[in-house]
């Protein structure tokens, strides 16, 4: 459906941890901005050893990377006191101001620079709107806030038109 396209992301996959950060770095990109609760952790969860050695394995591979959270800042720098990532908390997802800040502080362009989220409707759709590459990842955990829970229902929605325009029928869930 016409009207959900500016919601699609441009990649989908189960977990962040199976995106192939060497064949991008390849391609040219340079700079990874990730959403945390739900994207690299349950919701509120600190870093684990998976996230903290996913982001040690992109500073190896030559990424720059920043966390962009709508969280308050006591949230965001609990979690990046161990992954050790440049951050912006309040971000106002989706609006694209801090988008724009995120590769100003990376040193990247849109063209650089991806964009990893759990959510389409602040996380793809701000990234999309910078014209940063997006990939949407698969909730971590059901557990959420309520009104993030309401806005999973629509996502249902627009997830349904994104898969059947691109040929999945996988489950919605």
């Amino acid at each position: 459906m016409k009207l959900f396209e500016r919601f699609y992301p441009d990649e989908y996959q189960d977990s962040v941890y199976e995106i192939n950060f060497e064949a991008l770095y390849n391609a040219g990109y340079r700079g990874v901005i990730f959403d945390i609760d739900n994207t690299l952790v349950p919701h509120g969860a600190p870093a684990d050893k998976r996230s903290i050695a996913l982001f040690d394995r992109l500073r190896m591979i030559g990424y720059e990377s920043l966390l962009l959270s709508n969280n308050k800042e006591p949230r965001v720098k609990m979690f990046n006191d161990e992954v050790h990532s440049k951050y912006i908390y309040k971000a106002g997802k989706p609006s694209t101001k801090n988008y724009f800040k995120a590769m100003e502080l990376m040193h990247t362009t849109p063209e650089t620079t991806m964009f990893v989220g759990d959510q389409l409707f602040t996380d793809v759709w701000g990234a999309k709107k910078a014209g940063i590459r997006t990939w949407l990842v698969k909730p971590i955990h059901p557990k959420e806030e309520v009104q993030i829970v309401l806005k999973r229902r629509l996502e249902w929605i627009v997830l349904f038109f994104y898969k059947r325009s691109k040929g999945r029928y996988a489950s919605l869930k």
